[in-house]
């Protein structure tokens, strides 16, 4: 059985000693080093300028500033439950069941895209269905979401396992209680003070008849205009063109692949109609149904082909532009096909069948 762990590199040899003689001919042991000798420094210092005095800095938080500076400012988990927050209220529907789900379908997509995870390289995995195939973690950087990072240690530290085995068991849909630590927990609440941090709510206390229930209506409201614009012009224009924002740079890999996956992810969640409440009732069912067109075609690998350009009312230059985007990035294609893997897994959900 072939070994993961990883390996460790002789050492060189250290620092002459008394013992060594001046030939060469006997080399000396590596000096040990203490463990606090072999982790990279907490904290780094430069120069000021003028002064000469030093200014320290944590290498994490310059590793975590570059990595925020190439990604939209909310992540794939957040759009879907700012989707479906009531602005003014600041909760979600009581009634909803699916969005738990969804979202840890999100973060497993989130990881895809940033590059930490992908399908193992196997060409056996075809003969398997694309939510059963194995995924691997491919970067072990951090990313300085904390929901992200806690899921990509928990892929790291354990067997491999499928697309859907990773959603069931974040999600706590398992009966093997070897497992029951996979769980992620109160998701929801935490991704809702991830957005308050980012000013885009902000936190109250609502009385429900017994018990006071902390509540986070929107603060900020252009992050949501721009996602309803987003999911609008998605589903209601005839050539799409999305314009840049903070929510979507115009330098960032898969705009538009992006986007397909959030309007999936909350079609899969059942918070689509909130993006949708301005349009007319033929107006949001075409758009439904064009959703519902896109997770058919995305929730395959390849990505399936769509219709002819004459024949598309909606979104006709969008198999054009995604397959751009693919082809730009051929070395991300397993990267890729855990997206479509993550689709396929929300096709099973109550409400889409």
């Amino acid at each position: 059985m072939a070994s993961s762990g990883l390996t460790r590199r002789r050492g060189a040899g250290g620092a002459s000693t008394d013992n060594e003689t001046n030939d060469g001919s006997r080399v000396s042991s590596p000096v040990p080093r203490r463990p606090e000798d072999s982790r990279n420094p907490e904290t780094g210092y430069e120069a000021s300028g003028e002064n000469g005095h030093k200014i320290a800095f944590d290498p994490k938080d310059i590793s975590e500033s570059a990595e925020r500076g190439k990604q939209p400012k909310l992540t794939l988990m957040e759009e879907v439950l700012l989707m479906g927050l009531k602005d003014k209220q600041g909760y979600l529907s009581f009634w909803n069941d699916n969005i738990s789900y969804a979202l840890r379908g999100c973060i497993v997509i989130e990881l895809a895209f940033r590059g930490r995870i992908s399908m193992q390289k196997d060409s056996s995995r075809r003969r398997f269905p694309l939510a059963d195939r194995v995924i691997e973690v491919i970067d072990e950087t951090l990313t300085g979401e904390v929901l992200l990072d806690e899921a990509l240690k928990m892929m790291k530290s354990s067997e491999k396992m499928s697309v859907s085995s990773w959603i069931d068991l974040m999600s706590g849909e398992t009966w093997n209680l070897m497992k029951i630590g996979y769980q992620l927990k109160q998701v929801r609440e935490r991704l809702a003070k991830g957005l308050v941090d980012k000013g885009i709510l902000r936190t109250e206390k609502r009385n429900f008849l017994l018990f006071d229930m902390a509540t986070h209506p929107v603060a900020d409201g252009g992050a949501k205009d721009e996602l309803r614009r987003r999911t609008r012009a998605m589903l209601t224009q005839r050539t799409i063109v999305l314009p840049a924002s903070p929510f979507l740079p115009e330098d960032m890999e898969f705009r538009y692949l992006r986007t397909v996956a959030l309007l999936c992810a909350a079609y899969a969640a059942n918070v689509l109609e909130n993006a949708l409440s301005s349009l007319g009732h033929e107006a949001r069912e075409r758009a439904f149904a064009q959703v519902d067109e896109l997770l058919a075609e995305f929730s395959q690998w390849p990505f399936g082909k769509r219709a002819a350009a004459g024949q598309q009312a909606i979104g006709a230059n969008l198999d054009s532009v995604i397959r751009d985007e693919v082809n730009k990035a051929k070395e991300k294609e397993l990267q890729l096909e855990v997206v479509a893997a993550c689709l396929s897994v929300f096709t099973r959900l109550d409400s889409l069948l």
